[in-house]
């Protein structure tokens, strides 16, 4: 296994060798993730992949800020979620 290699880093061909290794693992991850981005377009155009179900009920979040007036501390506290998804509803 090339990780298990005794290589020398000190010198330029133990640098370019780890380089080349950070190079095809970056290439691979890049693979994986247009296979993946594949896979859920094809789902989706068969109505097979709906996504991840909604953890903030945005309806309620708005409803609490704008018609209760309360702050996203309070309302974070209130729905039991954390104070940066209030916001990020919001759009703060």
């Amino acid at each position: 296994m090339a990780t298990e290699q005794s290589v020398d880093t000190s010198d330029a061909a133990g640098k370019a060798f780890f380089q080349m290794l950070g190079v095809f693992a970056e290439f691979e991850t890049n693979l994986r993730r247009e296979r993946q981005l594949e896979g859920i377009a094809k789902a989706k155009a068969k109505g097979v992949y709906k996504g991840r179900k909604p953890s903030v009920d945005v309806d309620e979040v708005r409803r609490m800020r704008y018609v209760e007036g309360m702050g996203a501390t309070e309302i974070a506290s209130a729905l039991g979620i954390a104070r940066t998804s209030v916001y990020r509803v919001l759009g703060n």
